[in-house]
């Protein structure tokens, strides 16, 4: 399977990048002022990627599993080496469960299969990263 993105300069700091879905998204350097520009900075880009890949796996697996939950979100935190090039070398990846009536065993087991199986960017991240993974889970 191929993926192909094109990416165009508009102006100054800033690019618009499409997505084999057609959808697009501007991209700019953060330590630049870009006045009102609302957009994504590369590198957090690559850590919403990791959320995105994982939460589509766990939310499918805990569908299947007939364990679905209240709420979930994924909290990444990547740091950055301080020299040039600049590179996450540590990814936190905090999972958080939110419901009244969890089944943990099956929480667990669909983040662990996400993390350990079926997440390529998680894979694509421990190439050049440590990843260490947290599961909270929260009764309301």
């Amino acid at each position: 399977m191929k993926n192909t993105v094109t990416t165009t300069w508009k102006e100054d700091m800033q690019f618009e990048s499409d997505n084999p879905s057609k959808h697009t998204l501007t991209m700019y350097d953060a330590s630049e002022d870009n006045g009102d520009l609302v957009g994504y900075g590369p590198k957090a880009l690559m850590l919403s990627s990791l959320a995105g890949c994982s939460g589509l796996d766990v939310v499918s697996l805990l569908k299947k599993m007939r364990a679905m939950v209240d709420d979930f979100k994924i909290i990444v935190t990547g740091e950055l080496t301080e020299e040039h090039p600049k590179h996450y070398h540590t990814v936190m990846v905090d999972y958080h469960f939110y419901g009244t009536d969890f089944d943990k065993k099956k929480i667990n087991k669909a983040v662990n299969l996400s993390v350990e199986k079926y997440c390529g960017v998680m894979e694509m991240f421990r190439k050049f990263a440590t990843v260490k993974t947290n599961i909270y889970l929260h009764q309301k």
